[in-house]
């Protein structure tokens, strides 16, 4: 039997991350439906096709922008690939001097609560900071997410600050604790 290569960009021992296709909207949105309790009020993730084609272009089309959906190894499905568990994006990706993006993730109900996510966040940071050869990475959490901000602190983020009413979630402006890590607290100085 011939050996087929992975689709993922890098692989875990129960998750692998690959990028999204217009081909995923059936399933993403599934699971969106399926975990709209698990996700309000922080995460409002397309729930339609239509939706779903328009978020999933702007993550392909734009480059300032990375999705990754977390699949898992263990559940393949018909072509080849792992059911998805959740999804991670970095957006507002600026290079230059600056080489930093914004991480927004989501577990999906079925998935939460065993650690594939963690996996998944830390495959994505060390591919941000490889392949994409980006220095820093911030997550905004609201105070109130306490699964969130366990997910920044078990990979190894850090605290940096607290801002008032910075983004407009769930209609009304809401306060978000500030997590970032650097390429050198994953991989040490001057290493890639």
């Amino acid at each position: 039997m011939p050996h087929n290569a992975s689709r993922y960009l890098a692989e875990g021992p129960r998750v692998g991350i690959r990028h999204f296709t217009y081909g995923d909207g059936a399933e993403f949105t599934a699971r969106a439906r399926e975990s709209k309790d698990l996700h309000h009020p922080w995460l409002f993730p397309p729930e339609s096709a239509q939706a779903y084609t328009a978020y999933a272009g702007r993550l392909i089309e734009d480059p300032s922008k990375a999705g990754f959906l977390v699949c898992e190894k263990g559940e393949v499905r018909e072509k080849g690939d792992g059911a998805i568990a959740g999804f991670i994006n970095i957006n507002n990706i600026v290079e230059g001097g600056f080489q930093s993006g914004a991480l927004g993730y989501g577990a999906f109900a079925h998935a939460a609560g065993r650690g594939l996510m963690r996996e998944g966040l830390d495959l994505v940071v060390r591919y941000a900071f490889g392949p994409m050869r980006l220095h820093r990475l911030e997550i905004n959490v609201q105070p109130t997410n306490a699964a969130s901000i366990a997910l920044a602190r078990g990979c190894g983020f850090r605290l940096e600050g607290f801002s008032p009413k910075m983004l407009f979630v769930d209609g009304a402006w809401r306060d978000h604790e500030r997590w970032a890590i650097t390429a050198e607290m994953v991989t040490g100085p001057g290493r890639r």
